[in-house]
């Protein structure tokens, strides 16, 4: 079996930043180890941004058309990511764009087919990690932590602030448990957007805005947070739990900002129970927001170069694809609430 992988990653979040690429070495002796050797993130032309926002509301044809045009971006983009870094690359782990997320009712649809971005590049790629697990009756989510467990292992916890806040916590037995916590830059962004900024620079609008208790108070009684793991979020919870609860209250946008920060380190406060957590993702860069849930914990919060910040969810899905070729576990059912653990995804070949 090769014990070495040259392989890219592609990563693109709900939070709608862009495309992250990775180029990686993963080696395997008696432990895992990587190398991240390129990576770039790649921001959506206005086009495709809004596409990806709304594509949730159109038809079946529409979705299968575009998720068809979207593979051939996806395979154009990693060409010229090889091209341009002159890179050697044997396979291409891709998570795709998440349209729909409803576990419950057993589907979940992350577009940009492996055949088309196979069949573009041809280079061997594996994409649809999520669907295996849902059939087995997982939530076919979060599979970051299979490669927390195996590349960061030295963190008791690994903390990522994305579109939505998913913690994985390290027991002594060497086993692992993990799940969504919160909406981070979902929510964030979208109240940003309203006041014509992308995204809130360090939390400055945030920290500007005031406190309201009685909103924060409603956040915080949500059932979602009391209900036990495995658990998971995506957009159409957001859509129709937290943004009517926000609507209704006739409170400043920066205000609302302010209370939803306040909320969001309330929420991961109460899982980090000391040691150390790594913490990555787009949100890391939210000085307020780190600055709360610094209050409201009592670990200590590690923050890594920039490069794993942005890159970590590209690295772990390059991992779940290396996984995937040795038909080795990368996804675990203590995490997803399966079955039973398994290899998920597909393999398209060259």
């Amino acid at each position: 079996m090769n014990n070495q992988y040259h392989i890219i990653g592609l990563m693109s979040g709900t939070s709608l930043d862009g495309l992250d690429m990775v180029k990686c070495v993963f080696q395997k002796e008696k432990q895992w180890s990587f190398k991240m050797e390129k990576s770039e993130t790649i921001p959506y032309p206005k086009y495709w941004e809004e596409k990806l926002r709304n594509l949730h509301t159109k038809d079946e044809k529409e979705i299968e058309k575009t998720s068809a045009k979207y593979g051939e971006l996806l395979g154009k983009l990693s060409l010229e990511f090889i091209k341009k870094n002159n890179l050697k690359c044997d396979y291409i782990s891709s998570h795709g764009h998440t349209i729909f997320h409803r576990p419950k009712l057993g589907y979940t649809l992350q577009i940009g087919g492996g055949k088309t971005i196979s069949e573009y590049t041809n280079i061997t790629t594996i994409n649809n990690f999520r669907e295996l697990d849902i059939s087995l009756g997982g939530q076919g989510a979060p599979l970051v932590p299979i490669g927390d467990l195996h590349l960061f292992s030295e963190y008791k916890y690994c903390l990522n602030l994305g579109g939505f806040a998913n913690i994985s916590s390290k027991n002594e037995d060497g086993t692992i448990i993990a799940f969504d916590i919160c909406p981070v830059n979902f929510v964030i962004n979208k109240l940003s957007n309203k006041l014509g900024k992308s995204f809130d620079n360090k939390g400055g609008i945030a920290k500007s805005g005031t406190l309201k208790s009685d909103l924060l108070e409603e956040l915080n009684n949500l059932s979602f947070y009391t209900s036990s793991s495995p658990k998971s979020l995506g957009r159409e919870w957001v859509e129709d739990i937290i943004f009517p609860i926000l609507e209704k209250y006739d409170y400043s946008d920066k205000d609302k900002m302010n209370t939803f920060c306040e909320h969001i380190g309330i929420q991961i406060g109460t899982f980090l129970k000391g040691d150390s957590v790594l913490v990555t993702g787009g949100g890391t860069f939210n000085n307020y927001l780190i600055e709360r849930i610094e209050h409201y914990s009592i670990s200590k919060i590690i923050i890594p170069n920039s490069e794993n910040i942005d890159f970590k969810e590209a690295i772990i899905f390059a991992f779940l694809g290396v996984l995937k070729l040795r038909n080795e576990i990368n996804c675990l059912s203590s995490v997803t609430g399966a079955k039973r653990d398994s290899s998920g995804g597909d393999i398209y070949l060259k």
